[in-house]
Parts: C-alpha cells; structure tokens; sequence
C-alpha cells in the first residue's frame, strides 16, 4: 500500500531525519530544519501546459474568496521524498491560485506564513496524521495510549492507532482547532486507511475495524468542517466518498495503483483531485499518461529526478 500514509513514505523524528514522503529512506511531512532558505534558494521550474487549461468545474462549498478552478497548480511543503521539498519562500513568491500543502505543526515559518499565502489565492491544506501516533509530535505522550507498542517496522518513530476511543478524538480536535486557527483551508487526512489494512492488522495487533476507522475519519472531517474547513482524503475514498479532495501518490514504477474510481469520482463531481508523482525523468509524459486515464481536471505535481526539486504544472 502507498501513500506516507500507509505507504512506502517514511517520517525520521525530529533532529534526526527530515519527516518526509519516500521510498527507501525517505517519508512523508517537513523537513525538521524548516527548510526556510529565504531569498537564496534557487528558483523552482514550473512547467506550464497548454493543453487541460482551468475548465474544469469548481467544487461545491467552502470560502468563496478560494478559487476552485480545476485542474490546479500543486505547492508541496508537506512531502518530501528524494529531494528538498518546496521552500516557505518558493511558496510565497511563487504559488498563485494553487493548493499548497503546508505541516503547521512541524514548522514554525510555514504556520506563520498561512495568512499570506492565502492572500495569493492558495488553499491552504495541513497535513495531520490521524493512523498513526509520532513520537515527535508536542501530544504524543498523550496520544500514544490510543496506538499499539509495536513500532511501524518500516517508519521509525510511528505507532498504528489501535482504538479510536473518544479520548483520541479529543486529541486530533484539538489539532484541527489548530489548524482552524492557523487559518487552514483543508485538512489532509494521511495514514487515513490503516484500519482497512488486515495485513497490518495482523503484523500489528491494532483493534480498530473498518467500520469503525470509517466512522473516525468521519468524525475528524465534520468537526474540520464545523470550524470552516475542507477535507482531504488520501490514498482511497472509502467511507469518506463526500470528502472535498483525493491526494493520490505514485513511483516510476507504481502508477494508478489506488482505486481508479476513487480519484475519477472525485474529479467528476468537481472536486479536488492531486496526484503527488516521485522520482521521475519525464514529467510530462507521466502527466499527459494520467491524463489520458483520468481526464483535464486532474492536478498533478512530479519531483523530477534530474532536477531535484518538484516541478509544478498548471501555474
């Protein structure tokens, strides 16, 4: 299974690794130096295309002031993989219009820097982890009761959720509170699938069900939504087929692995629909590939191999 959520992405604690989104040695999050290299950091390379444009739908809900023009332009300063993800200050002098995702909790700048990025016409989406407990995070000595002792064998630091009691809840609320008051516009629900996992189940021991992971995750989207905020689904839309976005992610050679219906709903019904695509030589043409299979509302950004650095379509 795929996604830092449930994938093959994989967080370092802080001070030790960056949290990232990877393969082999890498995972999903921020880089634990707050990769804020200000004005100095090189330029990003954007690739445009001509074809797809902005014709798609827009999706229902939400602040009137964000545009929901699909396909859109992705910032990712979240994930990060082989390479540096996108820069605080790559975002600001150069997301406009753009779902740009951010973790809050793990760098300062990028919390500070919510309030103007939106200002640019960005949606802001804040990455949370709601399968897992991380012993990095400020609540994990309150949270890891709520998680199994075995730790995720291939993502240091990580523990599955074993009971989605009322008591964890409250503690993820609390989080999304956060994230309201930080002035996020979507919530990006990772590791959202670990209970429908009967392989992890087995290896890890965790009591949760499917059922009772769908109503979980249902419980955190509503109560984003309570405080004025969208919610994002990652890797499957199971139990969460009302959710406002898909987050898909995807390898050279581990493409269109998730529910192919899953992200098409999704961009039928004019929501937001992202594939987050690593470790690429031809961008482009993996981009005109998804395209082909999913259609022009697809948004779509592509850490490029040679360049080492996403590069970023539809700007």
């Amino acid at each position: 299974m795929y996604r830092r959520g449930l994938t093959w992405l994989w967080m370092g604690a802080v001070g030790m690794l960056s949290w990232t989104a990877g393969c082999s040695d890498s995972g999903s999050g921020t880089n634990a130096n707050d990769r804020d290299a200000a004005s100095g950091s090189d330029a990003s390379v954007d690739a445009a295309r001509t074809d797809g444009g902005t014709d798609a739908g827009t999706a229902d809900g939400g602040d009137a002031s964000v545009p929901w023009t699909m396909p859109m332009c992705v910032w990712n300063q979240a994930y990060q993989e082989n390479y540096e993800a996108d820069t605080v200050a790559d975002i600001l002098a150069k997301a406009r219009n753009c779902y740009v995702l951010l973790d809050p909790f793990e760098s300062e700048t990028a919390r500070n820097a919510i309030p103007e990025i939106r200002q640019d016409g960005n949606i802001v989406g804040c990455y949370i982890s709601v399968g897992t407990c991380e012993d990095w995070r400020a609540d994990y000595s309150e949270m890891k009761q709520y998680c199994v002792s075995k730790a995720w064998g291939d993502w240091p630091g990580e523990y599955f959720v074993d009971r989605t009691d009322t008591g964890l809840e409250a503690l993820m609320f609390q989080r999304i509170d956060k994230m309201a008051n930080w002035g996020c516009d979507m919530v990006e629900f990772d590791n959202m699938d670990w209970a429908f996992d009967d392989d992890y189940r087995a290896e890890y021991g965790f009591q949760v069900t499917p059922g009772e992971g769908e109503t979980y995750n249902q419980d955190l989207c509503q109560h984003a939504r309570g405080k004025g905020m969208k919610c994002m689904a990652k890797s499957t839309t199971q139990g969460a087929e009302d959710f406002d976005g898909l987050t898909v992610e995807s390898l050279p050679q581990e493409k269109d692995w998730w529910d192919h219906d899953d992200l098409q709903n999704i961009l039928d019904a004019g929501r937001l629909g992202i594939i987050v695509h690593y470790n690429e030589t031809d961008c482009q043409g993996i981009y005109d590939e998804y395209l082909g299979k999913y259609g022009n509302k697809l948004s779509f950004i592509c850490e490029d191999r040679n360049l080492k650095k996403y590069v970023h379509f539809n700007q």
